[in-house]
């Protein structure tokens, strides 16, 4: 029988919450308002209580953003010249938000395409920190968080994917893709997971 699951609770010690590219350029570039209210009333709120929780924890955190290496983006995926997103390397729109800046030794990934894993090292440095389990949010649900997902669970890791801390252009979109993706992760909300970080980082220390 068959005892392997994706239904593993964090491990803090081998965890890491990876916030997907929550940047200056996606809100400037966003004409939805379905998008933009649900990230200033939901997703930041909830990614700020992940990243207080996570810390509190010691579980990392890490950050991707859409940046390129180089000033006239020519460094970029096919996909991202046709598609016209362009975010010039140290432009303000690289930035993580202000609400949930990272910490001083927290690490960002800048990536050239939409899958984290493929266009930056992430893969190399989290097995570094000998991560297995993996907490996901950030924009868009079904564009770069999905590509993550399936990478990642491929590449390995258990993921968990905060179904409040995500979002995109549209409720739908959001919940089209949360079911496509069910097979590769956990879901969670934001209260069920910081309530699950908490009593499992407790069980760590005594």
């Amino acid at each position: 029988m068959n005892r392997l699951s994706r239904e593993v609770p964090i491990d803090p010690p081998h965890a890491a919450l990876l916030i997907i590219d929550v940047q200056n350029y996606c809100i400037g570039a966003s004409t939805s308002e379905y998008f933009l209210r649900s990230l200033r009333d939901t997703v930041l709120p909830n990614v700020r209580r992940l990243q207080f929780a996570c810390r509190g924890a010691g579980i990392e955190v890490i950050y991707s953003v859409i940046e390129n290496m180089t000033r006239d983006g020519r460094d970029r995926s096919l996909d991202y010249k046709i598609s016209g997103i362009d975010v010039p390397r140290g432009s303000s729109d690289a930035q993580v938000l202000d609400e949930i800046a990272p910490a001083e030794d927290e690490m960002v990934f800048r990536k050239t395409s939409s899958n984290l894993f493929i266009s930056t090292n992430i893969d190399y440095v989290l097995r570094n920190l000998r991560v297995r389990s993996l907490i996901i949010a950030g924009i868009m649900t079904d564009q770069c968080v999905e590509s993550a997902v399936r990478d990642a669970c491929d590449l390995g890791y258990l993921v968990t994917v905060v179904i409040d801390a995500c979002t995109t252009t549209s409720a739908e979109r959001h919940e089209q893709s949360l079911l496509g993706i069910r097979g590769y992760c956990r879901q969670r909300t934001s209260d069920v997971l910081v309530a699950e970080i908490s009593v499992n980082s407790s069980n760590q220390s005594d």
